[in-house]
């Protein structure tokens, strides 16, 4: 009996052992679903990165670049709200309303409510959702803020710009405040005066560190102010700079390498807490460079801000151990809104036929050289912007009213209509002391000579030096139909006039939600009521007829 006795015991321990050691095992297996680390950056110009033969050292942006896939055919919006709302959505800016512009900080005004966004669906298929750095998507109401767009955690900025050390922006006079948030507060008690791109690299990393890679798939949405203006960076990343004559192209180098040193101690993390083997890190710039605050996006035409393709083809790159032909570059046609459906569909998530996406699933373009299934990209259409002087329904073929502001690149060509921005070349020589030569001179060109229509071959002439609008009409004329296509299905535009309970000396000195709907005020009245009676209720009656 003795022995019977000890022999059940010891099955006992061993099932016990054996069903904890399952359902450890089960719990912690590794899921397939592949960890994903986004990293947009701001207004990094096409040449400003050292595999596109800058003076710019970015030894870690170039070794993960040449250990990946360059996406050398990709393009995104030319302003960051733009990128950034079609980046979250998958969807083109007529088909949200945010055709015109950026998101002002004084307007009541985001990213609409009724759209799906991509760390949205990432949690629907099990993700834990992060994003540290720069939002600029809208902030009037509380429904606005990315802690209610599908991220579980935010730390950053709500605004476009800001101070890299104090996190102060001003808007005009009178109207300034602090920017800087963790969730749906301001992170007054977080902030120790670092530099942006130090703090919000540290914060990444924080959240790498106290994530289980094996229990949960993540995704790190890590959107650096940098390298828009102001020109700020830390005083020792300016010393291998100095031959740089013009400052702020120095200063501009040393918030690129003070960046690339950033995302090498980003990927160290990676490896560090066991992420990496399953990660894919996408990198991408959100529009092209400003040359006036230091940016180059030579050769090609045109800067941030502009329609050409200096304002539009960015610095983008795939880096993962899962892509099947590293160290190539790809040159299908890629876009920004094509990030949503991509990244959905390789986190195992769903994509519903409602959502009316814009954007394509290019991984197979990507990772395995196949053919993408894009062939057309909607730049835009802003029929608020129609400042072209020369812009007619005549020029437009009957077709097209050519004083509006459009872009469309179906194919080799690319089609602009109104005024597409600054369209000079902006070559290397325009950041030294050194007098630029008369060749340069002659390659400048003015949007201003009476054109309100242009053709390209992109394939065949990347800089945009030889306009085929007259040589090829019949093809004009089909884009222009394509254009008008575009057209019909396009939203109203949101633009809202400024709005003065914006102020954030009305916000305790913060940028923050102000805008209250109608439910809201009645839901607030009814609280501060009822706070009011109750209080009343506890009061004598000799203290009631005394007030």
């Amino acid at each position: 009996q003795l022995f019977g006795n000890s022999l059940l015991r010891h099955l006992i321990v061993q099932r016990r052992l054996w069903t904890w050691l399952f359902y450890s095992n089960e719990f912690h297996k590794p899921s397939s679903q592949p960890h994903i680390v986004f990293i947009l950056v701001d207004d990094q110009g096409f040449r400003d990165v050292g595999y596109h033969g800058s003076e710019i050292k970015t030894p870690t942006l170039d070794r993960l670049a040449a250990q990946g896939v360059k996406l050398e055919n990709y393009y995104v919006q030319p302003l960051c709200s733009p990128s950034r709302s079609q980046l979250m959505t998958g969807r083109y800016q007529i088909h949200t309303g945010l055709q015109h512009s950026i998101i002002r900080a004084t307007q009541p005004n985001c990213l609409p409510l009724e759209n799906v966004t991509l760390p949205q669906k990432l949690k629907q298929a099990g993700y834990s959702t992060h994003m540290v750095g720069k939002w600029h998507l809208g902030f009037y109401k509380r429904g606005c803020l990315p802690t209610q767009r599908g991220f579980n955690t935010f730390f950053g900025s709500l605004l476009g710009s800001g101070d890299y050390y104090s996190h102060y922006k001003c808007e005009g006079p009178g109207m300034c405040g602090y920017d800087l948030y963790e969730g749906e507060e301001a992170a007054w008690e977080q902030d120790r005066g670092l530099y942006s791109t130090v703090m919000f690299t540290r914060k990444a990393i924080s959240i790498l560190a106290n994530h289980n890679p094996r229990r949960q798939p993540l995704f790190l949405y890590l959107a650096y102010q940098a390298v828009h203006s102001p020109l700020q960076v830390p005083a020792r990343y300016l010393e291998r700079y100095k031959g740089i004559p013009n400052l702020h192209r120095r200063k501009y180098a040393a918030m690129v390498s003070c960046l690339d040193e950033a995302i090498h101690n980003l990927t160290l993390a990676l490896k560090r807490y066991g992420y990496y083997d399953n990660t894919v890190i996408v990198y991408s710039s959100d529009n092209g460079g400003q040359p006036l605050a230091g940016g180059s996006n030579w050769p090609l035409r045109g800067s941030k801000a502009t329609y050409w393709e200096g304002g539009i083809r960015a610095v983008g790159f795939v880096h993962s151990p899962l892509l099947v032909n590293k160290g190539t570059k790809c040159r299908s046609l890629v876009h920004i809104t094509d990030w949503f459906p991509t990244l959905v569909t390789l986190g195992e998530g769903t994509l519903d036929e409602d959502l009316s996406l814009d954007g394509y699933d290019v991984w197979e373009a990507i990772s395995e050289g196949r053919p993408s299934p894009r062939q057309d990209i909607l730049h835009n259409i802003d029929p608020i912007y129609i400042k072209a002087k020369n812009g007619s329904w005549k020029a437009g073929y009957g077709l097209w009213n050519t004083a509006i502001r459009a872009a469309l690149r179906v194919g080799h060509w690319k089609l602009l209509t109104g005024i597409p921005g600054y369209s000079d070349w902006v070559p290397p020589q325009t950041f030294s002391n050194q007098r630029l030569t008369n060749r340069y001179h002659n390659e400048r060109v003015r949007w201003d000579r009476g054109n309100s229509i242009w053709l390209f071959n992109i394939t065949a002439d990347p800089y945009e030096r030889v306009d085929l609008s007259q040589r090829y009409p019949h093809i004009v004329k089909k884009m222009l139909i394509r254009l008008a296509q575009y057209n019909k299905t396009a939203v109203p535009v949101r633009y809202p006039a400024k709005d003065l309970r914006s102020n954030p000396q009305y916000n305790g000195g913060v940028w923050g939600p102000w805008y209250k709907d109608e439910r809201e005020e009645q839901e607030e009245d009814e609280r501060y009521n009822n706070l009011f009676t109750n209080h009343l209720g506890k009061r004598s009656c000799v203290e009631l007829w005394e007030l």
